[in-house]
């Protein structure tokens, strides 16, 4: 894919580019269709002022909602100890604000409700 800078945006490819960018493609895919980087795409798209697309990538389906806090576990700082969820609950400024005070799951933080709404990614999809 290496071309001189002025060779690579001909009068051809812009109109393909257009052409490709409205059928929806991904930007990957255009810049296999071209012969040009997945970087020029962006920067040509950006320049040219063609319409924003929404990302393809999927949003994860939205965390469940925080559940209330149960007054019975809820504990201030000074009550918190590594057995315990200390997953933040209210404004750090605020007199309420306390510490989720579940039971921890085993090596985290957090209860077994707050490490599904803060360890949203797994090891392997991070290798790849």
């Amino acid at each position: 894919m290496a071309q001189a800078a002025g060779s690579v945006w001909t009068d051809d490819r812009l109109e393909q580019l257009k052409s490709l960018w409205s059928k929806g493609l991904s930007i990957t895919q255009i810049g296999q269709e071209i012969g040009v980087s997945r970087n020029a795409v962006v920067g040509k798209v950006h320049r040219m002022g063609l319409p924003k697309r929404q990302s393809p990538i999927m949003r994860a389906e939205k965390a469940p909602a925080p559940q209330p806090v149960n007054p019975v576990n809820a504990m201030t700082f000074q009550e918190w100890d590594r057995s315990k969820c200390c997953w933040p609950i209210g404004d750090p400024k605020s007199d309420d604000f306390r510490f989720c005070g579940e039971r921890a799951s085993e090596g985290r933080p957090y209860c077994a409700h707050h490490c599904a709404m803060a360890y949203t990614t797994t090891r392997e999809s991070n290798a790849s």
